[in-house]
């Protein structure tokens, strides 16, 4: 049974996004347009992660602009850039900005399946990192304020003696804490705990957040994220990729 990919295509023309829509489907890639960026953002914590195809001629927001929010907010979905006239300027800005690849429109199928597939195992990797700081994140979430402080000390290298005058408590307190939290966390080594606290990015004065786009990811018979399919050689052509 074949597995049928998702992408996330924005476009405000509808010409292009039912031509490129329909070319992707003869490849079992199944499009979801959007006309714009406000309303891609308005769906966004309904959505699981996928690759994004941009046209940088959407109204309103314009693509860089739309690939500089989704950089706040945090979603590090890989973004394919197509225009059809692309400056040198716009082209570096979405490189700068995350950009897999830049094609000029209207886009070589062959082309952007190639980008597909570079963006599928950017994808696979973001994802699979998603997950192990969410499990992270979890496990360190059971720690007492008192806790996560001294763990970070650990994690700095500091002293016991240097964290309990910090804290203003004694030495033997510390090592009592330090002990709770290793059975707590289930790691056998000060290098285990780093490494731990590191992926949970746990810092002072702050709540480890959960990612509102990590969702599980989709499985397939062949491994974590199915493959995008490329394109038969003998109809391969010269690539479309954007001259500027």
């Amino acid at each position: 049974m074949s597995h049928q990919r998702t992408v996330y295509l924005i476009d405000d023309d509808p010409g292009d996004r039912h031509t490129l829509a329909f070319q992707l489907g003869n490849f079992g890639i199944e499009a979801w347009p959007f006309a714009g960026g406000g309303e891609f953002l308005a769906s966004l914590l309904h959505l699981r992660p996928e690759c994004i195809i941009l046209s940088m001629e959407v109204p309103q927001q314009s693509g860089l602009q739309l690939m500089a929010e989704l950089v706040r907010r945090g979603v590090d979905w890989p973004v394919i850039a197509v225009s059809k006239a692309p400056e040198l300027r716009t082209v570096i800005e979405a490189m700068k900005l995350g950009a897999i690849e830049f094609l000029e429109k209207p886009v070589d199928i062959e082309a952007l399946l190639s980008a597909l597939g570079e963006a599928a195992l950017a994808l696979e990797n973001t994802v699979l990192a998603s997950e192990k700081r969410r499990s992270a994140e979890e496990r360190v979430a059971c720690l007492t304020p008192r806790e996560r402080d001294i763990s970070l000390s650990l994690v700095r290298g500091q002293a016991n003696k240097m964290t309990a005058h910090q804290l203003g408590i004694s030495v033997r307190t510390v090592e009592a804490h330090r002990a709770n939290i290793m059975m707590k966390l289930g790691v056998r080594s000060l290098a285990e705990l780093v490494l731990l606290i590191t992926e949970a990015r746990l810092s002072y004065g702050s709540h480890v957040p959960r990612p509102p786009h990590a969702f599980p990811r989709r499985q397939h018979p062949g491994g974590t994220v199915a493959p995008f399919p490329t394109a038969p050689r003998s109809n391969r052509r010269p690539s479309s990729r954007a001259a500027v």
